[in-house]
C-alpha cells in the first residue's frame, strides 16, 4: 500500500514538473522573441553563447501570469533576477516585523532649499 502511494506521489510530482518545464519553455521563448537580449537591470548584452544566463521575471511574482504581449516579465541576468527576489524576501520580512519602511528610517521632513529664493533674490 505504501509502495502505491509513493508511486502515485512521484507521478503527480512528475507530471507538475512536467507542466512546469513546457510552460517556462514557452514563454522563455516568448519572451526571448519579444524582448531584446539585454539584462534590464544592469544592461549586460547577451548572446547565443551565454544566452542560457538570461533569465525571465514576473514583475508581478506570478509564474501564472504569462499574457502574449509579455506585458508581465522583463529579461534578466542570473544575478539581477536573485537579486530582485532577495529584495523581495527582505521587503516581506521587514513588513511582517512591523516595520513600514524596510530601512529602518523616518520619513525625510528637512527642506533644504525651503529658503533658497531668498538666498538668491539677496546675492543678486
Amino acid at each position: 500500500m505504501a509502495n502505491d502511494k509513493n508511486a502515485r506521489t512521484d507521478q503527480v510530482i512528475g507530471e507538475a514538473m512536467r507542466r512546469r518545464s513546457e510552460r517556462e519553455a514557452g514563454y522563455r521563448e516568448q519572451a526571448l522573441r519579444i524582448y531584446p537580449w539585454i539584462c534590464g537591470r544592469c544592461g549586460r548584452e547577451f548572446s547565443q553563447r551565454n544566452l542560457r544566463e538570461l533569465t525571465v521575471h514576473h514583475r508581478n511574482h506570478d509564474h501564472q501570469d504569462n499574457p502574449p504581449d509579455g506585458s508581465n516579465w522583463e529579461l534578466l541576468c542570473l544575478y539581477c533576477h536573485d537579486n530582485e527576489h532577495a529584495r523581495q524576501l527582505d521587503a516581506e520580512a521587514a513588513r511582517q516585523a512591523g516595520w513600514p519602511n524596510p530601512a529602518g528610517k523616518a520619513a525625510a521632513t528637512a527642506q533644504p532649499f525651503a529658503k533658497l529664493r531668498d538666498l538668491l533674490k539677496r546675492g543678486g
